[in-house]
């Protein structure tokens, strides 16, 4: 029945809004709910690259020769696909038993900690030293093997965890609000996290004359944003709660 339903009604729901970058800060200003799942993507894009360049560094220093540093990496890739299989499983689980609010505390949780092992280990390596010894390493490979666990939990809790809440965040916003929180988040939220470490770190090099000079500052930062994300993802799981209270239905679609 044409009155009911027309071909050009279902071509325009399909078509993906477009925000200028203004449009999309004004969005975000306006949306509390956006803006908060905003900042989850900032937090996360920013976090992750900051760790990442800096144990990658501390990687070269123990793999110098480039075969061995291969060889670590073709393992570390190999890690990473079988850890994120089983945490692609056990997020099935996490979301059935616990709900969005702890599978959304788990990525920056797990971040966090392994990022303060890191910095830790990178930071205070001569105190460590000793003990570090009794396990019949150094604490440079100790910090690379943490390093390295770091990014193998973030990022397979990024593919079970993370991006499964960022995508269940908008079901209970009406087609406007989704079309226009994406475009909005898309526009601001990735690029900001993705540049946003990058020109953290080279602020602080330009500033400092190196990224080991940088390392107390960027583990204070990466803390501070862990903090932020933690708390972007508590305020979002109680809007997400009281939305889908108010629309029961949202679920369904």
């Amino acid at each position: 029945d044409p009155t009911v339903f027309t071909p050009n009604q279902t071509k325009k729901s399909k078509t993906k809004t477009k925000l200028s970058f203004g449009e999309s800060a004004a969005y975000l200003a306006n949306s509390a709910y956006i803006r908060s799942l905003a900042a989850l993507v900032i937090c996360y894009g920013m976090s992750i690259n900051i760790v990442e360049v800096t144990w990658k560094s501390r990687l070269r220093e123990a793999f110098p020769d480039p075969n061995d540093y291969s060889a670590f990496m073709g393992a570390f890739s190999t890690a990473t696909g079988c850890i994120t299989f089983g945490m692609m499983i056990a997020g099935r689980f996490i979301f059935e038993k616990f709900g969005w609010g702890t599978a959304a505390l788990i990525t920056p949780t797990v971040l966090g900690i392994t990022g303060i092992l890191f910095f830790g280990l990178t930071l205070f390596s001569t105190q460590v030293a000793p003990a570090i010894a009794l396990l019949g390493t150094t604490p440079l490979m100790a910090a690379v093997f943490v390093g390295a666990a770091q990014n193998i939990l973030s990022k397979s809790s990024k593919y079970s965890l993370f991006d499964p809440c960022k995508e269940m965040a908008y079901i209970p916003l009406d087609a406007e609000q989704k079309s226009k929180g994406k475009a909005a988040v898309d526009v601001i939220g990735n690029p900001l996290g993705k540049s946003g470490g990058a020109m953290i770190q080279q602020i602080l090099i330009f500033s400092l004359g190196s990224l080991a000079a940088s390392a107390p500052y960027l583990a204070a930062i990466l803390f501070g944003i862990v903090i932020l994300w933690l708390a972007s993802a508590k305020s979002l799981d109680k809007q997400f709660g009281d939305a889908m209270a108010k629309n029961p239905d949202a679920e369904e679609r």
